[in-house]
């Protein structure tokens, strides 16, 4: 990659426009203003946020919107990912949304000089982020904030296969009611274990993926799908429903592959 791009890039990847008030829900936040419902289908589906709220407008009049179809990535040589993440008791929460599990202090991700702090994950179905314009049945996000309120995503895709063990924890537990909170302190489940042992990844600046759309997010998308029994996605779809915004354009972000071993494998 040319030097001055490649300059230019981690410049773009420092920016972040999120402010520190944002408050995290569903992985997506609220923004001050007027709240108005949103959804995925109909008057209140994705391609309306923008015009549901003026808290929402960036839905609409956004440049860096999340998700993206990750293709023909530039390839650098980026910081590794170094995860910690620590167990704890399970809380999890049907936010109508998605179903999320809420992560208490101590667990964290340093890529680079960038260190967060893990708030909470939560699914979508099918993925939000596609590979060449092919969506994963599912997809978990990681959503992180460091010191000074700016927020990191961590996706993570899944593939059917296998039943997942870490993933039936959570929804053995996963309340069925809206604005249900379960909280099982017999229940240890640590985010650790929703991770491939292959972190390369895929890096964009973009946005929170449901209203208020908020930019400036650092977007880090790992290549390598964990795997769920066509059982477990078929639990999450029949409670939750398809929960993916559709892709967004990249316009003229940079798409970088921290590594040479090209894309996701399917």
């Amino acid at each position: 990659m040319n030097k001055s791009i490649l300059k230019s890039s981690f410049g773009a990847l420092a920016i972040s426009l999120m402010a520190a008030s944002v408050a995290m829900a569903s992985g997506s936040g609220s923004a001050s203003g007027p709240k108005a419902h949103w959804g995925y289908s109909g008057a209140e589906g994705p391609s309306n946020w923008g015009s549901l709220s003026t808290a929402y407008a960036l839905c609409s009049t956004g440049q860096m919107q999340s998700p993206i179809n990750i293709t023909h990535p530039q390839q650098a040589g980026l910081a590794g990912m170094n995860i910690d993440y620590r167990p704890g008791a399970l809380s999890i929460v049907n936010n109508g949304h998605t179903i999320q599990v809420n992560i208490g202090k101590g667990s964290s991700l340093s890529v680079g000089h960038a260190s967060y702090q893990l708030l909470q994950f939560h699914f979508h179905t099918p993925s939000e982020n596609v590979i060449d314009g092919k969506a994963y049945p599912m997809e978990v996000h990681f959503v992180h904030k460091d010191a000074n309120g700016h927020l990191g995503v961590l996706g993570v895709f899944f593939k059917e296969g296998a039943e997942n063990a870490a993933l039936g924890e959570i929804w053995a537990k996963m309340p069925g009611k809206v604005n249900e909170v379960r909280t099982q302190k017999n229940v240890i489940i640590n985010g650790r274990d929703l991770l491939p042992k292959n972190m390369d990844y895929f890096r964009f600046v973009g946005s929170l993926t449901t209203p208020p759309c908020s930019e400036g997010v650092q977007w880090h998308v790992a290549k390598t799908p964990i795997e769920a029994s066509a059982a477990q996605i078929s639990q999450f779809t029949k409670l939750i429903g398809n929960n993916a915004r559709p892709v967004q354009h990249l316009g003229h972000r940079l798409l970088i592959d921290s590594a040479t071993g090209g894309v996701a494998t399917h």
